[in-house]
């Protein structure tokens, strides 16, 4: 049996418990106590969810994950069978997971509301029953950690605006999408589909994005809902040789246009050594402080590119190319 730790104020979280319940591969739900502090015990990066394989195996970081229960399930595989879908999936995983956490983590920590509700769902997501003055203690201790990480995940005022205007983008995006398709590749789930379930399941939950999503994109609501147990779904990817649907085209633009050129200002800047990055992104200046851990992931999808073979490249690149990513990538 495998044993995720993890618990359910953590996107990242359950990104893994959804892609192990749509792949029916049984799991228990480890939810209570610090999982950081499973993850130290075990000598890895104080990273959750945490998953503890039948063997005793131990690893961490939902990505590598991901793909190790690939290498050892065949059955109900998260990666489209066509290769050129297949990097379009890690692609939109890796916005979700890089660029709308930004999302996730403005919202909750930036409003008052949304930080009062995270210091309650989080404290009691540890231990529901706690001496009041511990839980106090705690939740301060938890709200002033984060918010005084704001400006290191880029969550900044000078940012705010960008920030919630990528959050709407998508929403609308995503809204139009699943009224058409169930899934992003088709009528079964991705990996994308599970990066940007993550993110935008937290955003469902904290009380300012969950009320704009339930008013502006109802859809995206419902299908996160679905997404989150998708045991029972069976179905089909899309044709990998037809034209991508408009929505998706859509997707793939705005990663052009944010994320992808925020990838490669931080890895100059990470070269540069640096201390801040500064772009234009939608018509705004957006500055942060580099981060490392982006740099491998920018570094990992411009060597998957550049390994595709000549006859996949063919088709994607133009793909690529139309949503103005092939410069970044290339």
């Amino acid at each position: 049996m495998y044993v995720l730790h993890g618990f359910n104020p953590s996107p990242y979280s359950v990104k893994m418990r959804a892609i192990l319940r749509y792949r029916r591969i049984p799991f228990v739900w480890n939810a209570l106590g610090n999982p950081r502090d499973v993850a130290v015990a075990a000598g890895l990066p104080p990273v959750i969810p945490i998953l503890r394989f039948p063997d005793g195996r131990m690893m961490n970081d939902s990505t590598p994950l991901a793909y190790a229960l690939e290498r050892e399930h065949r059955e109900r595989s998260i990666i489209p069978d066509d290769p050129a879908l297949a990097y379009l999936s890690d692609l939109l995983e890796d916005f979700g997971d890089e660029w709308v956490t930004k999302m996730m983590f403005h919202y909750r920590w930036y409003y008052a509301a949304d930080r009062d509700f995270a210091q309650t769902w989080i404290i009691t997501s540890r231990d529901p029953v706690m001496a009041a003055d511990k839980r106090s203690a705690g939740a301060k201790a938890f709200n002033d950690r984060q918010v005084g990480r704001m400006a290191l995940v880029g969550c900044t005022e000078q940012n705010r605006p960008i920030i919630e205007d990528s959050y709407r983008f998508v929403l609308d995006t995503l809204d139009r999408h699943v009224r058409t398709i169930p899934f992003l590749f088709g009528s079964r789930p991705s990996l994308a589909d599970f990066g940007m379930f993550g993110q935008l399941q937290i955003l469902s939950v904290d009380p300012t994005p969950m009320a704009e999503m339930r008013a502006r994109a109802a859809d995206v609501y419902c299908w996160l809902l679905r997404l989150d147990d998708a045991s029972g779904v069976e179905g089909q990817w899309l044709d990998g040789k037809a034209a991508l649907p408009e929505t998706l085209r859509a997707l793939l633009k705005h990663c052009g246009e944010t994320y992808l050129p925020f990838l490669a200002a931080n890895m100059k800047a990470l070269r540069d050594e640096s201390a801040e990055l500064d772009l234009d992104i939608l018509g705004r200046r957006y500055s942060q402080a580099p981060f490392r851990y982006q740099g491998k992931c920018y570094d990992a999808l411009r060597k998957k590119l550049a390994a595709l073979p000549l006859d996949v490249r063919d088709r994607l690149d133009p793909v690529l190319e139309e949503a103005g990513c092939l410069r970044w990538l290339a």
